[in-house]
């Protein structure tokens, strides 16, 4: 009976013990509910919600690496010149670019709310004066290779149709670029870079309509005189104007711009085609009047860069696959300076292409001041080459 009564008060000791032991064990907290990132389809692929807000934010660019080599005029060769004999020798031009993008988007009561960034940075070789002396420095130059440029590209804000901020000049973005070539500029068609003020209204059934008032920006081209200017002098700015039908089978766009410098206007016309699925071409002639840039329009200016009153550019793409393009430009000026580019763009993985170009220029008045060597050519007509590789993410 003490046996069985001794076994039974030992059991319930340990019971009450491990009762107390439990009650005094830690109590691990729950976690917090994490917020993952929510995906944003209203502007497109590749948005998400900013965490705490109803932003949609978009993150993008691209890393690029070209090789170049030919004559100079034709914007694939590279200048260097030898310290000891001044002479003058070509070599590669080579240049890494890395891009990195923003976009954000967000609905409110006064329509829909964006902005738009792009920085790049560059490394490669710089051409060398003619001499191979940089009299600003006080040395010579050796077509050395280092980081060239950070460039904030662009930098907007939208609401609506009203857009503020750095981004290219509207005679240039709504006709549209020169084609889809490297080197689009061999008879150059606009100053691009610019803070503006500008407004885009979409009147329905395929018109619409632009308006922007410009800063402009540099000395814009060497002209008889010195140098051309393309940033405002004054508290009056420059003013472009434009409007566009657009259907299914193309385009047709003309844009007119008013620089306040030099008091003279420049203009655009512009027709795209959609002659096939695979084939689409356009065609482009601008014009500008003298104003105050002297006469006969020698002069180049930020919204006439080309040589003489008027120029051409004209040329398309086709496409053979879904991964190879064909693509061809030929424009030509007033000054007879005419430049033909064509490159074979081929998408060897999604998000990586490789476009191998051929470059030509014909210097219509080689050697004349009144030219103005824009390209810094050494001979009348110049032929270069370059191939890109650019990966987009």
């Amino acid at each position: 009976m003490n046996i069985k009564s001794l076994l039974l008060g030992s059991a319930a000791a340990l019971i009450a013990v491990s009762g107390a032991r439990a009650a005094d064990a830690v109590t691990v907290a729950e976690p917090e509910p994490a917020e993952y990132v929510k995906i944003c389809d209203v502007y497109g692929s590749g948005y998400f919600y900013i965490p705490g807000t109803e932003t949609c934010l978009r993150i993008g660019g691209y890393i690029r690496y070209d090789a170049a080599g030919g004559d100079l005029g034709s914007f694939d060769g590279a200048r260097t010149s030898d310290v000891v004999t001044g002479k003058d020798q070509g070599t590669w031009l080579k240049n890494t670019r890395f891009t990195l993008k923003t976009w954000t988007g967000q609905e409110t009561e006064l329509g829909t709310l964006k902005t738009y960034t792009e920085m790049r940075m560059n490394f490669g070789n710089r051409n060398a004066d003619l001499g191979g002396y940089d009299p600003v420095s006080g040395s010579y130059l050796h077509n050395d290779a280092g980081n060239k440029t950070f460039d904030l590209h662009f930098a907007w804000i939208q609401l609506g149709g009203l857009r503020v901020g750095l981004d290219e000049s509207a005679f240039d973005t709504f006709v549209g670029y020169a084609g889809n070539v490297i080197n689009d500029t061999l008879v150059p068609y606009g100053g691009f870079q610019t803070n503006e003020i500008q407004y885009y209204f979409d009147a329905g059934n395929g018109f619409s309509a632009v308006v922007s008032l410009e800063e402009g920006s540099g000395g814009s081209m060497t002209n008889y005189n010195g140098y051309g200017q393309g940033t405002i002098d004054s508290y009056v700015p420059h003013v472009v104007g434009g409007v566009k039908y657009t259907q299914g089978w193309g385009d047709i766009v003309g844009v007119v711009a008013y620089d306040s410098n030099y008091e003279n206007v420049s203009g655009k016309v512009r027709l795209d085609v959609n002659v096939t699925n695979e084939l689409s071409l356009f065609g482009m002639f601008g014009y500008g009047s003298d104003g105050k840039l002297g006469d006969v329009g020698l002069a180049r200016s930020f919204y006439k860069p080309w040589g003489g009153h008027w120029a051409f550019w004209a040329g398309g793409t086709y496409k053979f696959s879904d991964k190879a393009s064909f693509n061809l430009q030929v424009s030509g000026d007033q000054f007879k300076n005419y430049g033909i580019a064509a490159n074979v763009a081929y998408t060897v993985v999604p998000g990586l292409t490789v476009t191998p170009e051929i470059d030509f220029l014909h210097d219509g008045r080689f050697g004349d001041l009144d030219n103005s060597n824009w390209t810094g050519a050494t001979k009348k007509n110049s032929v270069g080459g370059i191939i890109r590789f650019q990966r987009d993410f």
